[in-house]
This record gives structure tokens, C-alpha cells and sequence, in this order.
């Protein structure tokens, strides 16, 4: 996509952007200082792109606990920042937001209009700067996505890797649901939806939910790893209580997708498979 800023380049989203819009620019914190949103901003008054995509984040939910400041800058200010000059310039921007914004209580997807109350820094601070970047007006949208998994980077797919080769039994909680989400399919959908608001301003944009299907426990997503690596690590489950961490984790991680899929025709993934693709980009690397 021609025309392209994008905010962060390390992260899981930001590397699957690259591979799929290697013509876009890709500003990591060596040249947008994530903490400073004057600087956001005019990073992109300087750039003159088509649309924005802010793939980057304060992602470190424990240590956000004790790094609040850091975590609204980065997840709240800067965001609000980029969005209002999105919008001066009058062009699409696109932010990556999370279900950590619910309470995670029940057992129903969430709708976007869903009342929200985050449980820790981070899911607050990810729904301050959902506000700030719906204050800003434009031509803007949100994805709220979960439990995102790539190649790259540290995440749950890597971890259960890595244990799993090293342990006979890995106690995981089975009490918290959602969809695991392939950074890959998150970027693919990114990108179609910047090309439709770039050329459909004014029939789209808002707050979306994207997430891969089926929704499965942490426990049985461990499980589907361990087979499909073929590893033979039992997965034993455990609850919530029995795994503390700094911050709490919301138990029903459950999106409804429907908006996107009507508005931008963009279904849920199959984890599964974008499972499969990681595993096998992993093997391919050694």
C-alpha cells in the first residue's frame, strides 16, 4: 500500500506489516519516540502519508503495574496525538487496541458497545487511548484484538515451545477463554481496512472487534501446541487462582467479530491453521 506510516517495527503486527507492505515506512522508537507525543505527531506531519497504522504499544501487562506513567504515554497520549493529526491532515488512522479494555465477567462475546472496565494499567491505558483516538474525529478505527502469536518476538505460542521441550507437564490456566490471533491475519486486516477507508472515508471507521475462532482455553490452546509440534509435554489445567500474576487477566476474552465482517467483510482466522504457518516459519528458521 502506497503511502504508508507505520508506528513500531519490532513488535508482532509491525513485522507481518513489513512483509506485506515492504514499500510503507516503519517507524520504530529509534525515530518516534513513543513517550512523547508532540513528537508522534509531528512525525506524521512530516511523512504526509495516506494513512497511519499505530502498531505499537506498551504491551508488558505485569510491568505496567509499576510503569503507569510509561504505559498512558505510550498506549494513551501518543496515540490521541497521532490521531488528531491524522485527522487535520485528513487521513485514515488505524490503532491496535485489546480485550483487556473488559472486565472479562460472563461467558458471552463482547459487542464493541459493550460496557467496558479494564483490570489492570495496561487495559486501562489501551481504553484511554481508544478514547483519545475516537475524540480526535477523522477518518479513524480501532481493532480490538487477543492473545496474539507470531514467529516473532515473545508470546504464548513461543513460550509453550520452549517449555514444552524442556518439561513432561505444563500446568496452564483453563479457566480464562478467548481467541488466539495470528499476527499475520491481524496485519492482512489492517491493511484492507486502510485501503477502504482511504477510499471509502466517509462509510467506515469506529471500534472493531477481531479475534481467531474457535474461542479455546489457554489449557486447550497449550494442547493444540503441543500436538502440532509434536511434542509430548502433558498439558495439565489449573485456575486462574492458581497461577497470580501483578495484574489480573480477564477470564472471558470472548469478541464478537460481527462489525468487522459486515463493514470490511473480514471474517475471523483460523488460529489452527495460522498455528500451522507459525510453526512451520519457525522450522524453516533452523
Amino acid at each position: 500500500m502506497d503511502g504508508l506510516l507505520v508506528f513500531g517495527r519490532t513488535g508482532q503486527v509491525a513485522q507481518e506489516l513489513a512483509a506485506l507492505a515492504p514499500g510503507a515506512t516503519f517507524l520504530g522508537r529509534d525515530r518516534a519516540d513513543l513517550t512523547d507525543p508532540v513528537a508522534c505527531a509531528a512525525a506524521i506531519r512530516d511523512a504526509r502519508p495516506r494513512a497511519v497504522i499505530n502498531a505499537a504499544a506498551h504491551t508488558a501487562v505485569d510491568r505496567a503495574e509499576t510503569e503507569a506513567d510509561a504505559a498512558r504515554l505510550v498506549n494513551a497520549e501518543s496515540p490521541a496525538a497521532m490521531a488528531q493529526a491524522c485527522a487535520a491532515l485528513g487521513v485514515p488512522f488505524l490503532h491496535v487496541s485489546t480485550d483487556y479494555v473488559f472486565d472479562g465477567a460472563g461467558d458471552a462475546p463482547r459487542a464493541e458497545d459493550a460496557p467496558t472496565g479494564p483490570l489492570g494499567v495496561y487495559g486501562a491505558t489501551k481504553l484511554a487511548g481508544e478514547q483519545g483516538v475516537a475524540a480526535a474525529g477523522g477518518n479513524w478505527a480501532v481493532m480490538r484484538t487477543s492473545w496474539v502469536f507470531s514467529a516473532h518476538g515473545a508470546n504464548f505460542v513461543k513460550t509453550m515451545l520452549r517449555l514444552g521441550a524442556e518439561r513432561d507437564v505444563l500446568r496452564v490456566v483453563a479457566d480464562q477463554v478467548g481467541g488466539p490471533t495470528p499476527a499475520a491475519d491481524i496485519a492482512v486486516a489492517l491493511l484492507r481496512m486502510a485501503r477502504i477507508m482511504r477510499d471509502r472515508p466517509d462509510t467506515t471507521g469506529g471500534i472493531y472487534h477481531f479475534a481467531g475462532a474457535p474461542d479455546v482455553s489457554w489449557a486447550d490452546f497449550a494442547r493444540r501446541i503441543m500436538e502440532r509440534a509434536a511434542l509430548s509435554a502433558q498439558v495439565e489445567d489449573i485456575g486462574t487462582a492458581d497461577y497470580p500474576t501483578p495484574a489480573r487477566r480477564p477470564q472471558n476474552s470472548r469478541l464478537d467479530c460481527g462489525r468487522i465482517a459486515r463493514d470490511f467483510g473480514i471474517g475471523r482466522p483460523d488460529w489452527q491453521a495460522g498455528l500451522d504457518r507459525v510453526l512451520q516459519q519457525m522450522k524453516d528458521r533452523t
